[in-house]
């Protein structure tokens, strides 16, 4: 924690908020909702630790970063255009990027539109845009909430989904991290009727420490989003269908980039949002397929529920990555 260093930078319109560590060549780590660069806090100094430059980025509208309140400006052209700014602002002309959740979703869209601006791509989690070509994603959310509650049908549906997350964060960052875990099947929460709030649908947390997370740990995304309430998080989802539409020109086509992934058995993503099997699907979506893990124990949350292995792992794929790039 010493040797992080935090920076606030103009980036494509946005004041963006960075932690880095260490020398050499860039990895930046994006996070997913409701998360915040933190979430990447034992990872960050071991990768350092072996010679690269890691960087974790608050994404907009989520922690220190700039919230727009326009959910427009929360489509592909702007979240490309982030990870291009902070990559000009860093004076790097490529990285590895590794990412989860809305995170390695930009991360996607940035290699499909600017594969020259990456080194690699290490996902965890979420191995592919989860897009059905035959219906957008709000759709189909809308279609699923007619039965059961659905959590983004509920974000998009009311304009004022977020008061309640910002008047008591620590509930609802607790209950939801809780709810994403190996420690409960977060799909149990569609077994609550249409129309229950989020909230209401998210199981009641036991009390901290926890396994995998400390009180302390918790207080500080509680503090980030405490402050910037969740209204930019939620805007994600908000344009989901603006980004599905405009991957349209990439869709059935295989990204060129170098890929490896990292799994969990209890994700729910995997599980519900992302096809029948989409593991053998990561094969059709990728040209150059290098590595694919499985992580037991751990639910979405996998970078804190199972921090060393994925560490581990994380460091292993940068040094394959490192040792190609010194032989090529």
């Amino acid at each position: 924690m010493a040797e992080w260093s935090h920076h606030y930078a103009p980036v494509n319109g946005l004041t963006m908020h960075y932690v880095e560590q260490g020398d050499g060549p860039l990895l930046v780590l994006c996070h997913g909702f409701p998360h915040t660069w933190f979430s990447w806090h034992r990872q960050i100094g071991a990768l350092a630790a072996k010679g690269w430059r890691v960087v974790a980025p608050d994404m907009r509208g989520m922690g220190r970063t700039s919230a727009p309140a326009d959910w427009r400006a929360y489509d592909c052209d702007h979240t490309v255009g982030d990870l291009l700014g902070l990559l000009d602002h860093l004076g790097e002309q490529r990285a590895v990027f590794a990412g989860l959740d809305f995170g390695v979703l930009a991360i996607y869209d940035l290699a499909y539109r600017h594969p020259e601006r990456l080194t690699a791509i290490i996902g965890l989690e979420n191995p592919h845009w989860p897009d059905r070509p035959e219906k957008t994603p709000l759709a189909e959310a809308a279609e699923w909430a007619r039965t059961h509650f659905v959590h983004i049908h509920d974000f998009v549906s009311r304009d004022d989904s977020h008061a309640e997350l910002d008047a008591n964060p620590r509930e609802f960052l607790a209950r939801v991290y809780y709810a994403l875990s190996a420690e409960y099947h977060y799909l149990d929460v569609w077994k609550h009727p249409p129309g229950t709030r989020y909230i209401d649908a998210l199981p009641p947390a036991p009390p901290l420490p926890w396994r995998w997370l400390s009180e302390l740990e918790l207080e500080f995304i509680v503090a980030d989003y405490a402050a910037s309430g969740f209204a930019g998080g939620i805007n994600w989802y908000r344009a989901m269908d603006l980004r599905w539409h405009q991957r349209a020109p990439f869709r059935g086509r295989r990204c060129a980039v170098p890929f490896y992934f990292i799994g969990s058995v209890h994700d729910v993503d995997l599980e519900a949002w992302h096809g029948p099997d989409p593991i053998a699907e990561i094969k059709t979506q990728y040209e150059d397929v290098r590595r694919v893990e499985m992580v037991e124990g751990a639910g979405h949350l996998m970078q804190l529920e199972r921090s060393g292995e994925v560490t581990r792992i994380m460091g292993e794929f940068l040094d394959d990555i490192a040792g190609r790039s010194a032989v090529s």
